[in-house]
């Protein structure tokens, strides 16, 4: 029996999803299990990260948990690996690239640190452990479906910032792999879709597969930064993804062989995914 987390998110649901096409046992952790929507033969335990006791009550009985993080505040989390650790005997945690395996030093602010201070807690407990170091989300880019709704311009700062992102699925891919095998166990493999592309060519890509002649407008960091405030991100997350970028014009992410060296099957392409989300565009 697997715990998973983050449930019903783009990446928790691929989860579950293949888990049960594998024919694995999946317990569900959701705040409502009457809107959760997930496949059929789930189980679903009432609960949330905020509350430590209703993650251990879900964690009771299964074998291993995949862990994701999506709050600001890293404090609760010691708590959750806790009640997981008094049940489960392996953690697989959707971390982020650029997470250092050096444990010198306080974590910076922002989402590494909070992924940083996590990968360090999951280290030092008694867990076996795979720390996925996802790159880019694809997923992230449906932050423009709004813009792309109204009109046929994106605006945003830094059009030339390369990416190297990556599908959901791909990601749940090695988690089904790192949950159900031996094979990661104490791997931090940095995972990435197959091809980088920068926020113009995503753009562009996402108009081709829906038929629209769409362009990426660049805008200053200050105004991109408080257009994901207004997303609800905090401004410290909001600025560190606008200099984030800037810092991928000059230094284009890489690609990784991972996806393709632990699944056996290349990496799904950017315009793959958005064919694959071309409901959440229109």
């Amino acid at each position: 029996m697997i715990l998973v987390t983050g449930a019903t998110g783009k990446v928790g649901r691929q989860v579950v999803a293949q888990l049960r096409d594998a024919g694995v046992g999946v317990r569900a952790l959701v705040r409502d299990p009457q809107s959760a929507a997930l496949p059929a033969g789930v189980e679903l335990a009432r609960g949330d990260l905020t509350d430590a006791q209703s993650v251990q009550r879900a964690a009771e009985g299964v074998d291993a948990v995949f862990l994701v993080w999506p709050l600001p505040a890293v404090e609760g989390a010691y708590d959750v690996l806790a009640a997981v650790e008094k049940h489960a005997g392996r953690v697989v945690h959707l971390s982020a690239h650029g997470v250092p395996d050096d444990d010198s030093g306080e974590p910076e602010p922002g989402i590494l640190g909070t992924h940083t201070a996590i990968e360090r807690a999951i280290r030092g407990s008694g867990l076996e452990w795979t720390l996925l170091r996802a790159g880019g989300f694809a997923a992230n880019t449906l932050g423009w479906a709004e813009q792309i709704r109204g009109g046929d311009v994106v605006r945003g700062a830094h059009a030339r910032a390369t990416r190297s992102l990556i599908h959901e699925a791909d990601i749940a891919a090695v988690a089904v792999r790192a949950l159900t095998t031996d094979e990661l166990v104490g791997a931090a493999p940095h995972l990435t879709g197959p091809q980088a592309l920068t926020q113009a060519e995503q753009v562009r890509t996402i108009g081709e597969v829906l038929a629209r002649g769409l362009e990426f407008e660049e805008i200053g960091e200050a105004e991109a930064a408080a257009a994901y405030e207004a997303q609800g991100l905090p401004p410290e997350y909001a600025q560190g993804i606008v200099a984030a970028h800037r810092h991928m014009v000059a230094e284009p992410e890489t690609v990784s062989p991972a996806v393709e060296r632990i699944t056996g099957r290349p990496g799904r392409t950017y315009r793959e995914w958005v064919a694959d989300h071309v409901a959440d565009f229109s």
